[in-house]
């Protein structure tokens, strides 16, 4: 599978090509601020530039991989069963007031 280029990688590559370009004689022009390099008359450039051009990558999946995932994903959400009693558990419930606020807690057998 072919590395894709980071950033790094691609602006290595960048001043290379700047150093190569200036090695062989080229030069740089300053252009004063407020000056533009657009013309008026052009499209926006992020309309020219396709995108995506590459072709997609393969993906190689790993069976033994996505089955322990997937075992361990289903062990998480598979609900555990409750013992059952046969005595009813005491359960805090709170009392509020005619407003909504908070009275007091009470335990309360079902």
């Amino acid at each position: 599978m072919k590395k894709p280029l980071s950033k790094a990688d691609i602006r290595e590559e960048l001043v290379e090509e700047t150093e190569r370009f200036l090695k062989q004689g080229g030069c740089v022009h300053k252009i004063p601020r407020g000056i533009s390099g657009k013309n008026p008359g052009e499209p926006p450039p992020f309309l020219n530039r396709r995108l995506f051009i590459e072709p997609k990558a393969p993906r190689t999946l790993v069976p033994e991989v996505v089955a322990a995932i997937e075992a361990r994903r289903k062990e998480k959400y598979r609900t555990k069963p409750t013992p059952k009693s046969r005595l009813p558990r005491p359960r805090r419930k709170i009392i509020y007031d005619d407003f909504g606020e908070p009275l007091r807690r009470v335990w309360i057998e079902e």
